[in-house]
């Protein structure tokens, strides 16, 4: 794999620390203090889905061979999450750009959605990658996580007393990726029939 490659995935796992955690964070709370139900509903949603590429982090600490796969494939969910739903879009349409936060959220889904679409091409690129990471072509992939397990192993032997190994890593990513499949399937099976594309928010007035 060239400079250029390693460069570019480096650049991805940047881009997706600010876009995908970073930026929502701050409408989040934003949306909060504007009291804006529609922003605040939809971030909330964000967050649920959101839960699948922290677990994926942890399968590529623990080096899984479909930890780029899932990484994907939550990407991929988290940009849906902030398209799919009718009521929400039909709210931020209302809003011209004079309005701050609901600008700003704009801006945010399609660059949420251009990082995602990037870095799915990018994966692509090293379709081996997706069914084993752990091949010496894939190295790159695993660099971002790497500096993640330090920084977590530090905070786990501070705080327990105890090594935090990429086993145990690889261990509590299958297993909250279980529990968040499950509660995916509930949710296809028993709240998406009955609500559609409706998100349900409370209309309080705009700000």
């Amino acid at each position: 794999m060239n400079v250029f490659n390693q460069l570019s995935i480096w650049l991805s796992f940047q881009l997706s620390i600010i876009f995908l955690v970073g930026i929502p964070i701050t409408l989040f709370f934003w949306s909060i203090k504007k009291r804006n139900q529609a922003i605040n509903k939809l971030l909330s949603i964000y967050w649920k889905i959101s839960l699948l590429f922290f677990i994926s982090l942890l399968l590529l600490i623990g080096k899984f061979n479909y930890a780029l796969l899932v990484t994907n494939i939550s990407t991929l969910l988290m940009t849906i999450s902030v398209w799919f739903w009718n009521d929400i879009n039909d709210e931020l349409k209302e809003y011209d750009f004079t309005y701050p936060l609901t600008t700003t959220t704009k801006v945010w889904r399609w660059s949420l959605t251009f990082i995602s679409l990037n870095f799915l091409i990018q994966s692509l690129q090293n379709f081996n990658c997706f069914s084993s990471i752990n091949s010496a072509a894939c190295e790159i992939w695993l660099q971002p996580s790497s500096n993640l397990y330090i920084m977590i192993k530090n905070l786990f032997n501070f705080f327990f007393g105890a090594n935090f190994t990429q086993p145990i890593a690889k261990f509590l990513g299958l297993f909250s990726l279980l529990i968040y499949t499950l509660g995916l399937i509930q949710w296809s099976i028993i709240k998406l029939p009955k609500n559609g594309r409706n998100s349900s928010f409370s209309e309080n007035g705009r700000y």
